[in-house]
């Protein structure tokens, strides 16, 4: 519920009040399975698992018939056919045995689907957003098992209901799993998926798991979320490289993420820490690899690159970008709000450098993640 505070102005005072919490798997087995090796370095800690990736979006009741429980139970079946399509969502991490290394394996064990309701209106609890630290609430999170990683879901998706009969859909996801722009690009799939499946002329007006007609009288599972996850707040800027050479060597890369560096340094008006982390997701035809190590700000190479004049410098872009705010789950009523934002690790800064999902193969992403 909103309240008000000494000088009169509406304050979040209210927890959320969980409704379910149940498993997404895939509609079929994953045959065979897929897999992406994590190199990491000896420095490597727990806390660097629970690096991810949030991102919150807002619709609007679209109908009479609208709700954010009628897309939750939709949610069982539509999310279960988009993992068919992209296996590793539905993964979880394992230790390898001959080194300190991690592996993502595509084993079915699924994404975790939560459903909630808030007694605020969402117009109110959208003007409160913009003014304090307020939606961590609604991103689940349990954090990813150090000693025991393959029991930790990596993905989860938790639908909120809102007072005003508006929803959103809270995205939370390990960066081992999917970076920005790939959970972007699964969400635009998944809702395909989702509306074709509701378009289906035999398909039924209510969900078979239709929550308000399912849960038990008297049981209120209750929501774990991360301490990180509610206090840190974190700073996040995102560049293009038009075009790149092929064969990108770890200089060159750390080159790149040097002029980055400088770029936010300047924009925000604050240095980052002397140590931060790289992370470097790697795609060729012979192997599917991220490499994670810690780097020291004043150990990277300073020469100029002058690849970054020749091929058209570095291209800045935000949250925006990412199209999100064009993904729907009811076709046409598209997200009214969104927010995204990435949690590092012990407040340790972070660069990551992705390939671009477009046909050009010769681009990378850097995202700059900044703790407050």
């Amino acid at each position: 519920m909103a309240t008000c505070n000494g000088n009169g102005a509406a304050k979040f005072s209210s927890k959320l009040q969980v409704e379910a919490i149940q498993t997404v798997i895939p509609m079929k087995i994953t045959d065979p399975r897929l897999s992406r090796r994590i190199s990491v370095s000896e420095k490597f800690c727990s806390s660097d698992l629970q690096r991810r990736f949030h991102m919150v979006l807002y619709y609007n009741k679209a109908s009479e018939t609208d709700s954010g429980w009628i897309v939750a139970g939709w949610f069982k079946e539509s999310l279960g056919m988009a993992i068919v399509e992209s296996p590793l969502f539905g993964g979880r991490l394992r230790k390898l045995e001959d080194n300190n290394d991690l592996e993502l394996v595509s084993n079915d064990s699924g994404v975790r689907l939560v459903e909630a309701n808030v007694e605020i209106n969402m117009a109110d609890f959208i003007d409160l957003k913009n003014k304090e630290n307020i939606e961590t609430e609604f991103v689940f999170w349990e954090d990813i098992h150090e000693t025991s990683p393959q029991f930790s879901p990596l993905f989860y998706v938790q639908v909120t209901n809102f007072k005003c009969g508006g929803y959103s859909i809270g995205i939370s996801c390990s960066l081992f799993l999917a970076d920005p722009f790939v959970m972007t690009n699964f969400l635009k799939n998944w809702s395909k998926i989702h509306n074709k499946l509701i378009s289906q002329i035999d398909a039924p007006k209510i969900p078979a798991f239709y929550t308000p007609n399912l849960r038990k009288v008297g049981f209120l599972p209750t929501i774990s979320t991360s301490l990180t996850t509610r206090n840190q707040t974190t700073q996040t800027q995102i560049f293009k490289i038009p075009k790149t050479p092929l064969n990108l060597n770890n200089n060159f890369l750390k080159n790149y993420a040097a002029k980055c560096i400088g770029e936010i340094e300047e924009k925000i008006g604050k240095k980052l820490s002397s140590k931060f982390t790289l992370f470097v997701k790697e795609s060729t035809n012979s192997e599917n690899v991220i490499k994670v190590e810690t780097c020291n700000k004043e150990e990277i190479i300073k020469e100029e690159c002058g690849l970054l004049s020749k091929n058209g410098g570095l291209i800045s872009i935000s949250w925006d970008d990412l199209g999100g705010d064009k993904v729907s789950f009811n076709e046409g009523n598209k997200a009214v709000n969104m927010s995204c934002w990435i949690i590092n690790a012990e407040n340790q800064d972070l660069v990551m450098i992705t390939p671009s999902l477009d046909e050009d193969s010769s681009q990378l992403n850097i995202i700059i993640t900044v703790t407050n």
